[in-house]
């Protein structure tokens, strides 16, 4: 018995289409097949190319214990997603163009980041222009988001009881119970030194004279930021950040964009990331697009020095009692990615502390856990924060589980979304008797072996 059944797989679609990249829009350099139309519903179409590639981004991405899908699984889990598209244009269940936009050229970005923004690079590797490929990604973005809205409306207000997360477990033979890796929890405090205030003077006189430079026409604002921004997101693309909603940038960069007329450019402003010079380049209902050069101040040997001695201080106390990690960290740590959780690092996928070492995906992280004994702190670590420089940080090393087969009393949250999962599955499946009804399926009869079409 697999503990997730088909319908979850339409979940593990929402996960590789939300994190495509470069990568994953490499051509399938194995089993390619002459593409055709394998299912009609409605107006939508599943090309044989998507089955594929979705059937191998899941042996990829399989976990152990966890038995990977068919192609017939994933055959129906594309094909439900198909359906969910063409109910929603029945049902009116809509997506803004602006949504779609805002999303397509944030991944867009991403893409081009991976190619240092070279188009000509681009078009060689995958035989296809920046333009079409955003096209691509857009219109995949657009499927994402209706099927994500659909999901949630047909399972909206889902709960589970303490009782039924039981009932499922030990509807779930003991052979049949995943087997987690390692896992560990681990907390950090950071801080970010307070540079010397004349090396921001300098940064900001740095960016006025190249506003002064721009307006008098000496230079080009996307010149600028390709030669001196710190952007590693942007710089390539001549500081082009793409489309933001409100609040999804630092507040003092949105209300100085919010502030310009386009074209406009702004004062050097200050953020938690840097000092920035901004221009806005286009305001659309909901959403701006700007672009920036970002320069990061850089704290001295001084600076470091003063942020290890007052880490150093925090840790005594710590260690001592005289307060908590999380207490600490929740008060005093400069990284709020990790601060408002105590300090403790995340698993992003079930909200748990209770990580694998390899989602970490931090190297020094790694080493640095491998040689400390459960519930020490370590002395104050220098690292490299990509985005602002050198920062300063203790560890929290709280606890280790060993790799082992799932349990409740170990595993209550995962198993609690688990059962989340098949409920709404449960749900999904009564909803796609009615549903296929209200459209038009044609199956490739290569795929009549699925039985797709068969009541749940």
């Amino acid at each position: 018995m697999k503990i997730l059944n088909r319908f979850t797989l339409t979940f593990l679609a929402f996960s590789m289409l939300s994190s495509l990249s470069a990568q994953e829009a490499t051509p399938i350099a194995t089993g390619q097949v002459l593409d055709k139309i394998v299912a009609k519903v409605d107006n939508y179409i599943l090309l044989e190319s998507d089955i594929q590639k979705t059937y191998l981004e899941a042996l990829a991405q399989g976990q152990q214990g966890v038995t990977p899908p068919t192609r017939c699984e994933v055959f129906e889990t594309l094909m439900v997603n198909k359906l969910m598209v063409a109910k929603a244009e029945i049902d009116s269940v809509m997506v803004t163009d602006a949504e779609v936009m805002l999303q397509t050229d944030q991944r867009f970005n991403m893409v081009m980041q991976q190619f240092g923004g070279n188009e000509e690079t681009l078009a060689e590797i995958y035989g296809k222009t920046a333009d079409q490929l955003k096209s691509e990604i857009e219109e995949v973005i657009r499927e994402q988001l209706i099927v994500q809205r659909m999901r949630g409306k047909i399972t909206e207000g889902i709960s589970v009881s303490p009782a039924e997360v039981r009932e499922f477990f030990n509807s779930i033979p003991t052979d049949s119970l995943p087997f987690f890796s390692a896992e560990v929890t681990v907390g950090q405090l950071v801080k970010k030194p307070e540079v010397n205030p004349q090396i921001k003077e300098d940064i900001f006189e740095k960016l006025r004279q190249f506003k002064q430079d721009i307006l008098d026409g000496k230079a080009d604002f996307a010149d600028l930021a390709r030669a001196y921004s710190e952007d590693p997101g942007s710089a390539a693309q001549g500081g082009d950040l793409g489309f933001f909603r409100s609040g999804e940038l630092a507040p003092e960069f949105e209300a100085t964009a919010m502030e310009l007329k386009q074209g406009e450019i702004s004062e050097p402003v200050e953020t938690a990331f840097g000092i920035h010079l901004i221009q806005l380049l286009e305001r659309r209902t909901g959403s701006y697009n700007t672009r920036h050069i970002l320069m990061i101040p850089k704290a001295s040997e001084d600076d470091l020095l003063k942020a290890e001695r007052y880490l150093d201080s925090l840790k005594t106390e710590i260690q001592a009692g005289k307060i908590e990690f999380a207490k600490a960290a929740k008060e005093n740590s400069d990284d709020r990615a990790t601060s408002d959780n105590g300090g403790f690092f995340v698993d992003p996928a079930n909200n748990s502390k209770r990580l694998t070492l390899r989602t970490l995906e931090d190297p020094v992280l790694y080493f640095t856990l491998d040689s400390m004994e459960v519930g020490t702190v370590t002395k104050p670590i220098r690292f490299e924060d990509p985005r602002e420089g050198t920062k300063v940080r203790i560890l929290f090393y709280q606890s280790k589980y060993p790799a082992h087969r799932a349990n409740l009393e170990d595993d209550y949250e995962k198993m609690k979304a688990a059962t989340l999962r098949k409920k709404e599955d449960d749900l999904l499946s009564r909803w796609f008797i009615t549903a296929k009804e209200d459209v038009f399926i044609d199956i490739d009869p290569t795929y009549d072996r699925c039985n797709a079409l068969e009541s749940r």
